[in-house]
């Protein structure tokens, strides 16, 4: 009786930590779990600039990171550019022994800011607005994306909202500065920084891949110090925008960090390998999806990957059996790919979706179109079996989740709209380039 009484109690334990989304709460980069899936149900399936646009407000500045919410609190982060400041120059970078200065990179050489802002989430009306850093960045950005970029992470007290090298900042719920942390100077080829922080018990974790990868890293610090609890260097691993993947199996917590060069799991307690793969061998910029068996690792440039890989192992895992499935087509450069019930979701820059069996890898149906021609940045989500994708120019296009590809709808904004989507109590909140939308019924 003793016996079943415990394993009945770590039935329960392991389940209560892998479910899938919380209805009051969207904590994080995609959601409780990092999935973009949540389990809320009756949740409005048509909206537009007039239908099912509870309220919506303006932003400042610029901003791709997602919004958060944990009670009656949303928080976003934005950047606000300034004036060009004489002589303001971007950290140098370098691609074998030649300099590299993208073309589309600009930014360091004007002052900007950057802030917290917190919303209530029930009539959108902004609480308050925190300075977090002022100044000429380290580092250029893409023209296309943002400084606000990654998406910040709260644990019901606190908010953590990471900028790259100009820091990770901590803040109470009233708006008050607890802690900040100046990680390094985290090279990016220019085109800017997009990890987002994530919380694992008492501490907040962000990957720092840089440049060529000689000073890349993964670090944790506690979440109410700010003080490291660990630091593991990612020795020649280049610069990547993914965010770790914290996975909870019966066996053991692991922190999965995708990379060019190498796809490593972490003890997130500790920083210790757990074991490697080799890596993407592109730019890593989607985020890791997992269920409680295997993890999904996927690329778009210039190479196309998919590929899972078993939890649990040790070691090198490359060519062994531990990952019992490769895809070389259809990926994204930008947005994650979704993991749903049976089926990994894959979709590609323009929208072209991919379905295929999670475990075995077959294709379930390839080249499944949305209705208009449309570019993504945006990851998707989805909930009560319906998965949203949506485009630059601010469209909503539901697809029927299942081995069969069905366009249910399409809504529009009339804004556009590069953030993921976030799902809580009721309502889809969608941040616009220039306003933050609440959808309810």
């Amino acid at each position: 009786m003793k016996v079943s009484r415990i394993t009945s109690l770590a039935l329960l334990v392991f389940l209560s930590l892998t479910t899938v989304g919380s209805a009051a709460n969207w904590p994080q980069w995609r959601g409780p779990d990092g999935s973009g899936i949540s389990n809320e149900k009756n949740l409005p399936a048509e909206w537009s600039p007039s239908k099912n646009i509870k309220w919506k407000t303006p932003i400042a500045g610029r901003g791709h990171s997602s919004p958060i919410v944990w009670g009656k609190y949303i928080f976003v982060t934005t950047a606000i550019e300034g004036e060009p400041v004489p002589g303001a120059k971007a950290a140098k970078h370098k691609i074998g022994d030649k300099e590299f200065v993208h073309p589309d990179s600009v930014g360091a050489d004007r002052k900007h800011t950057f802030k917290v802002v917190a919303l209530d989430r029930d009539s959108g009306k902004i609480l308050w607005e925190s300075v977090a850093w002022e100044g000429t960045p380290y580092d250029n950005r893409h023209r296309k994306s943002s400084y606000a970029a990654s998406t910040p992470a709260t644990d019901g007290k606190m908010v953590y909202a990471f900028f790259g090298t100009e820091g990770l900042y901590a803040y109470d719920y009233k708006g008050k500065l607890a802690w900040k942390a100046q990680l390094g100077n985290l090279a990016t080829l220019g085109m800017g920084t997009a990890a987002s922080p994530i919380v694992y018990e008492n501490l907040v974790i962000v990957q720092c891949d840089e440049d060529n990868g000689d000073a890349s890293f993964i670090v944790a610090l506690n979440k109410k110090t700010g003080k490291e609890a660990w630091r593991t260097p990612r020795t020649k691993i280049q610069v990547s925008w993914s965010t770790p993947l914290l996975v909870r199996t019966p066996k053991r917590a692991e922190l999965i960090a995708s990379g060019t060069e190498h796809v490593i799991s972490y003890d997130p307690a500790t920083g210790k390998e757990l074991w490697r793969h080799k890596g993407l061998e592109s730019n890593a910029i989607p985020s890791p999806v997992a269920n409680s068996e295997m993890v999904y690792l996927v690329a778009g440039y210039p190479a196309k990957l998919a590929m899972a890989i078993k939890l649990g192992g040790s070691g090198d895992l490359t060519g062994t059996p531990n990952v019992p499935w490769k895809y070389t087509k259809g990926t994204a450069y930008v947005p994650s790919p979704i993991l749903y019930g049976d089926y990994l979701y894959l979709t590609t820059d323009r929208g072209i979706l991919t379905a295929l069996d999670a475990k075995t890898g077959a294709i379930k149906y390839e080249g499944g179109r949305i209705p208009i021609p449309a570019t993504f940045t945006a990851s998707p989500v989805a909930f009560e079996g319906k998965i949203l994708m949506t485009s630059e120019d601010g469209d909503t296009f539901i697809v029927k989740a299942g081995p069969k590809h069905e366009i249910l709808g399409t809504n529009s904004l009339g804004e556009a709209v590069y953030a993921s989507p976030a799902i809580a109590d009721g309502h889809i909140y969608i941040r616009g380039e220039k306003n933050l939308y609440s959808i309810g019924s």
